[in-house]
């Protein structure tokens, strides 16, 4: 196919309006056009605005910035995208809609013209079954803003020709942005992989097992990521996050892996969506997020026992090293001694599983997060049953934070917080290698440039915590609870049966 010199854009909102920036500032011409002729004037002035202050920054020089914006024109009619080699849309998102609006723009481009739908939730080949030409008709999903946010999903339908897809992918380059190729699929590739996160976060809190609060700082301090899933949907907001897990868990028939939770469909209804209506999950004043103080650690006891359980080899390991830097004499019996701390250091299961049964003392155990390391000045998590007495809990805890690491302390959990979130993380990105949706390669990339997380990407960082040891978390947790949701994508399991890499397809 030939070069695609000029665009239509067709949607003069956020999306619209950064879609076109991208291609102006890539020397293309853009014909913008939205029903609403004042957003389109909107949208020109923005963009001239958003130009001047990358020339005062000395990012762009004037002349390209004045370049840039004679590239934008405004359109009255969609008549104007007569003879562009590509139309996006980037309008409300229901399928009526963008299946009227390609139907119309059918009768007016040419033969050649690619028509490309910017939906992060619609089925490309439902909004191509409405054209006489379904070939041409192709997902390209951005992300907001999409200046920064530097990954786009060319989304092929059931019905499309690849080489469409391909010149989206060589055009994404060309606006100095990182395309990834995924199947029509619910979710494509980086709405679907961020399940994981949110939900699992959701369901850890409705069970009660920490607060919000809490389970965030777990995840930035403990597990390394840039935000904790309230954090991110307080971000995001409710009335866009809420929606998405609904659909896409309907879309999938009712997957277990992506059960909602009623905690949000109740916050939405009560006005909670976040920071944009100055409370969600947590209040802000002046725009700043309000966070509570956390409990100081008790004191160590003067004299203390400590009784390591061996039950999972690479737990006790970890577990008994930093026993050791804290200057800790581990009781060597085989049972524990009758005035011990009793801990466990439990992957996937929660203190209670591992007090039935190995017939320990309940209220003496204390659970002991391992999965991610124990580095000094890494946040670390006991957890407690409900039987684990005040005094014992307390004990752990200035055990843990003797070297002045902070520590949390969570309720029972089968999988603690980090290691239940990054396991149903990694879990649904194989399942979307195993589906097929993309390649290894893209999963990581989609998901590391879309949402921020580390290692490069689930399944980098499923190779590097150890696939072994998150198949065994999800077979605890699923053993725990009984929940489906938690049973091990068959990529993964096969990938750890034959000592593979997960990104090995």
């Amino acid at each position: 196919m030939k070069d695609i010199n000029s665009i239509g854009v067709v949607g003069a909102g956020a999306m619209g309006r950064g879609i076109a920036q991208i291609a102006a500032q890539a020397g293309i011409t853009v014909r913008l056009f939205d029903l609403n002729s004042a957003a389109v004037s909107e949208a020109r002035a923005s963009l001239k605005g958003i130009w001047e202050r990358l020339t005062e920054k000395g990012r762009m020089r004037a002349e390209d910035a004045a370049a840039a914006l004679e590239r934008v024109v405004a359109c009255d009619t969609l008549d104007a995208m007569s003879d562009v080699g590509l139309v996006i849309e980037a309008v409300v998102e229901r399928l009526d809609v963008k299946v009227d609006l390609f139907s119309k723009l059918e009768s007016i481009v040419g033969e050649d013209c690619i028509l490309a739908s910017n939906t992060s939730s619609l089925s490309i080949t439902a909004i191509a079954a409405g054209c006489k030409r379904p070939d041409r008709v192709v997902g390209y999903h951005f992300f907001n803003p999409v200046p920064l946010m530097k990954v786009v999903e060319v989304i092929d339908g059931a019905r499309g020709d690849a080489r469409y897809g391909d010149a989206l992918m060589q055009l994404a380059r060309r606006m100095g942005h990182t395309p990834v190729r995924a199947k029509d699929m619910p979710g494509f590739i980086v709405n679907h992989g961020g399940r994981g996160m949110n939900i699992e976060g959701l369901k850890a809190a409705q069970e009660c097992v920490a607060s919000f609060q809490t389970i965030d700082t777990i995840m930035r301090e403990q597990a390394g990521f840039r935000m904790g899933p309230f954090e991110l949907m307080d971000l995001t907001g409710l009335d866009v996050s809420h929606p998405v897990m609904e659909s896409i868990y309907h879309q999938f028939y009712d997957e277990p892996r992506f059960r909602p939770s009623p905690i949000t469909a109740l916050r939405v209804a009560g006005g909670l969506l976040g920071r944009k209506t100055g409370e969600g999950f947590y209040r802000y004043e002046g725009g700043q997020k309000v966070v509570e103080p956390e409990t100081a650690a008790p004191a160590l006891p003067d004299k203390l026992t400590v009784w390591l359980a061996p039950y999972h080899s690479t737990g006790h390991r970890r577990a008994a090293a930093l026993l050791r830097t804290l200057g800790v004499d581990l009781a060597t019996s085989e049972e524990p001694p009758r005035d011990a701390l009793i801990i466990v250091t439990p992957y996937g299961e929660d203190v209670a599983t591992v007090v039935a049964e190995y017939q320990l003392d309940g209220a003496r155990t204390v659970g002991l997060d391992t999965f991610f390391g124990l580095d000094a000045g890494k946040r670390r998590v006991i957890m407690c049953s409900a039987a684990t007495g005040d005094r014992w809990r307390d004990a752990a805890h200035a055990l843990f934070a003797r070297d002045g690491t902070p520590v949390s302390v969570i309720a029972d959990s089968a999988g603690f917080i980090a290691q239940r979130i990054v396991a149903s993380i990694i879990n649904v990105a194989s399942d979307i290698a195993q589906q097929g949706i993309a390649t290894p390669e893209d999963v990581d990339l989609a998901i590391s440039l879309g949402l921020g997380y580390p290692g490069g990407g689930p399944l980098s960082l499923g190779d590097t915590l150890g696939a072994a040891h998150v198949l065994d978390v999800l077979r605890g947790m699923q053993r725990t609870t009984g929940d489906m949701r938690y049973r091990a994508s068959l990529w993964l399991q096969r990938r750890v049966q034959l000592g593979m890499s997960l990104r090995e397809a």
